[in-house]
């Protein structure tokens, strides 16, 4: 009997009209990187685990997509690991390789591996696949794809100030309103933690309060609180949660907040640097907003941090993100490589701007014209017509099979084509083409230089 076919959760088709527009969303975000001077490179799908793990923190581990080694891969385990049952002892011994988490550590990998043979700075872009093995929810998917920029080899703030002038710029091309850039630096994290005596404590503060917006106020506390962090800290953290005003308010209220902290207040005047200048410079369509609360639960960031939200109108996470990593070439031997980068969650955008309904109607690939297929000498002239019109560059087909008039102008409209194309005995005597459009019913009889101008 045979199985029902199906794919893993958290996966997806596409079918064309899906294709088109995810096209459509990659060429104006590849556009904008070039147009900022990036430039593109790949990396494998899958890494050694060893360039992987460790990366992300204790739960981003947790959601690599490991790679069963070929051949008897458990005849590396012995009894003893067995009786254990230690998940992570037997995986390491079975799984040498890893899909990709994201793409920014095979970025930090390609650089140190790639060292000599690059010019510093180096401004790349990628837009390539990741793997999470996340609970599949609305906009959180188990494959899906990334698009980053990041800038390596200059710890120049301008970068900083130029990534938020790019995100501004790709929603903009998109025509999407309401987005805000949320921005806030990990060295301010740090000054806070320091502040209230948890510094020692400073990864478990940073990933609870970065599901502030998840759990609330009091699942942060409580987290906190599970993780050793004492009632006098929490006390003091208080202002946290309910920091409000404008940026400039927010800045000055942190400087008095982190006074007795040099690291605060150094990411203070980061901030500052930042929302300064872009405020001289404006933004299109996106707002900057200081959000003291933005931790993003991953380990390597060490100065600014981005995250993107879409229009409030739509229920969805996070659409971008990204930050300031001082030394993430380090885990790889080459130190002191600042880096700076920004990520586009494509699968995201797709549904804001489709509950939006802000795809444009162009937003095509359809051929222009179907030929309908009369038989052998008719398609032979029809033909010649279509494989000129393909070197003038106009998407057009012939239908393939001699079938009855009905089918094939079906078919035309099912395809949503806009015109058909009638070369019959009486179009051929006179060397001409009867055009129809598909939405009117209207038609014309013309020459194969007007079809090109009435197509083209």
């Amino acid at each position: 009997m045979s199985k029902k076919p199906s794919i893993p959760k958290g996966t997806r088709d596409f079918n064309p009209e899906e294709v088109t527009r995810r096209n459509y969303i990659f060429n104006i975000i590849k556009e904008t990187f070039s147009l900022y001077g990036f430039q593109p490179i790949e990396t494998p799908s899958f890494e050694n685990s060893a360039t992987l793990m460790g990366k992300y923190g204790e739960e981003g581990d947790r959601l690599i997509f490991k790679i069963l080694n070929s051949g008897d891969y458990l005849s590396k385990v012995n009894e003893e690991l067995y009786t254990e049952k230690d998940s992570q002892k037997i995986t390491a011994k079975i799984s040498e390789k890893a899909l990709r988490y994201d793409l920014t550590v095979p970025f930090a990998r390609y650089v140190v591996q790639h060292q000599n043979e690059i010019t510093f700075p180096f401004k790349r872009y990628q837009i390539q696949p990741v793997w999470r093995a996340d609970r599949p929810q609305k906009g959180r998917f188990r494959e899906f794809y990334q698009c980053d920029a990041d800038v390596v080899g200059s710890t120049s703030l301008w970068q900083e100030v130029e990534f938020v002038q790019l995100y501004d710029a790709v929603f903009n091309k998109l025509g999407l309103r309401g987005v805000t850039i949320k921005l806030n630096n990990r060295k301010i994290l740090s000054g806070i933690a320091q502040t209230i005596g948890a510094e020692d404590k400073l990864i478990d503060f940073t990933v609870a309060l970065d599901k502030l917006d998840k759990i609330g106020e009091d699942g942060v506390k409580k987290e906190m609180r599970d993780k050793g962090i004492s009632e006098d800290a929490l006390q003091k953290l208080q202002p946290l949660f309910s920091f409000t005003g404008s940026n400039d308010e927010k800045i000055n209220a942190l400087k008095k907040l982190l006074h007795g902290s040099q690291i605060g207040l150094k990411g203070a005047a980061e901030l500052e640097f930042i929302t300064k200048n872009i405020e001289a410079l404006g933004l299109q369509r996106a707002s900057l907003e200081i959000d003291v609360t933005l931790a993003r639960g991953l380990n390597y960031y060490t100065g600014a941090i981005f995250e993107v939200s879409a229009p409030t109108e739509v229920k969805m996470g996070s659409i971008g993100g990204g930050g300031r990593y001082d030394d993430l070439t380090g885990i790889f031997g080459l130190k002191n490589m600042s880096g700076v980068g920004i990520s586009f969650g494509l699968d995201r955008i797709y549904l804001v701007l489709e509950e939006l309904k802000l795809f444009p109607e162009t937003v095509s690939e359809n051929s222009k014209a179907l030929f309908i297929n009369f038989g052998k000498k008719e398609a032979l002239y029809a033909m010649k017509a279509i494989t000129n019109l393909r070197k003038a560059g106009v998407k057009v087909e012939l239908y393939p099979d001699e079938a009855k008039m009905g089918k094939q102008m079906g078919y035309a409209d099912k395809r949503n084509i806009p015109y058909t194309v009638l070369a019959g005995e009486k179009e051929m005597e006179v060397q001409s083409f009867t055009l129809k459009n598909m939405k009117s019913g209207e038609q014309i009889q013309v020459t194969y230089s007007e079809l090109e101008k009435y197509l083209g």
